[in-house]
């Protein structure tokens, strides 16, 4: 006769492998959930953002700081626009920022050496124009005509790439002018056309597309003109690195592209 203990023992083996394999289908999905959540697409970056940008690139990154917020809910971009050289020394000095956009190759180096950016990036080329008041009162026509002694004209100082740029114009066309008014950036100079105070002005040719009606430009020959770099980086004291980098990024995509190149800007 069998063994009465013998069988409720084999009996509760198939019990109990039934118990395991019912607590391991109910820890399976469990698992299985919380993998599914961490593999999600995450949420954009978002927070405040301070970006410093030469003085040129004002219309056009107005446009594209509103493109980033609307792609980034929660994020606000402040822009503070000027003279490359003097922002680029106020980031080196401690100035709070977290992106830095420099209208010269030059001008970006110095806060990369001084290791206060990240990798550089261009995004954009840029190049010079004459603009006049819309009714040309001194007649210009062409970079020859800025040497008259009647002529008064207006230039960036030579720090500033504008300034830089300006000089490597007249350097290639061999011609000496006698500036009446040197700027801090492109805007002063224009500013000082579009009030006739001034009989013309050199500036970048997307300064001049800005204005519109308010000045009038005189093309510059090719082999004559000279063209600047516009490089970004994200700021190594950056208070949101992951929303600078992302800025950054968005400066670079196709729709951030086509902004600027109505502008007047030239892709990189």
């Amino acid at each position: 006769m069998p063994d009465p203990r013998r069988i409720a023992v084999l009996i509760g083996m198939p019990l109990a492998a039934l118990a395991l394999a019912a607590c391991g289908s109910d820890t399976e999905p469990a698992a299985s959930s919380s993998s599914s959540s961490s593999g999600g697409s995450a949420a954009p970056a978002s927070g405040n953002l301070t970006v410093f940008a030469a003085a040129s690139l004002q219309e056009s990154f107005t446009t594209i700081g509103k493109n980033f917020e609307a792609a980034h809910p929660g994020s606000t971009v402040t822009f503070s626009f000027g003279p490359s050289s003097g922002l680029a020394t106020q980031i080196i000095n401690g100035s709070p920022a977290d992106v830095f956009a420099a209208a010269s190759d030059k001008t970006m180096a110095t806060v990369t050496d001084a290791r206060a950016a990240g990798t550089a990036q261009l995004f954009a080329t840029n190049s010079m124009e004459i603009a006049v008041p819309p009714d040309n009162p001194a007649k210009i026509d062409s970079l020859d005509d800025l040497t008259a002694k009647d002529v008064k004209l207006a230039v960036c100082q030579e720090d500033v790439p504008c300034g830089a740029a300006a000089t490597k114009v007249f350097d290639t066309a061999k011609l000496t002018v006698e500036p009446v008014s040197l700027e801090v950036d492109v805007k002063a100079v224009l500013t000082k056309v579009e009030l006739g105070e001034v009989d013309a002005g050199i500036v970048y040719v997307t300064d001049v597309k800005a204005a519109g009606s308010k000045v009038a430009g005189v093309e510059i020959p090719a082999d004559q003109n000279a063209t600047t770099n516009y490089p970004i980086a994200a700021l190594t004291e950056a208070s949101n690195p992951e929303l600078a980098d992302a800025f950054v990024d968005f400066v670079l995509d196709a729709e951030s592209q086509k902004i600027l190149q109505a502008q007047g800007f030239v892709g990189p």
